[in-house]
């Protein structure tokens, strides 16, 4: 298991537009991808899920993969995430 504590920086956070790029993208991989936010385990690959958590500007969250491509998928989940801005 890989874990990466990362900001938020997106001035509207995981809204609707990110996360369902996000959850697409974290589909792509095998392992599991979890974000953990505000005491709960988010499952990275449901954009509901995503959506539920109601992730916003400057929350520090921990992205978490598990599997046989974790340092891909953790990899890829940074990117999307300081890549986001809007």
């Amino acid at each position: 298991m890989v874990r990466q504590r990362i900001t938020i920086t997106n001035p509207t956070g995981l809204h609707m537009r990110p996360a369902a790029v996000f959850a697409q993208e974290m589909g792509k991989y095998k392992c599991d991808v979890h974000l953990r936010y505000n005491g709960a385990r988010v499952n990275a690959k449901s954009l509901l899920s995503i959506i539920a958590a109601v992730i916003k500007c400057g929350a520090e969250v921990n992205i978490e993969c598990d599997g046989e491509d974790e340092l891909e998928a953790i990899n890829k989940a940074i990117e999307l995430i300081e890549g986001f801005t809007e």
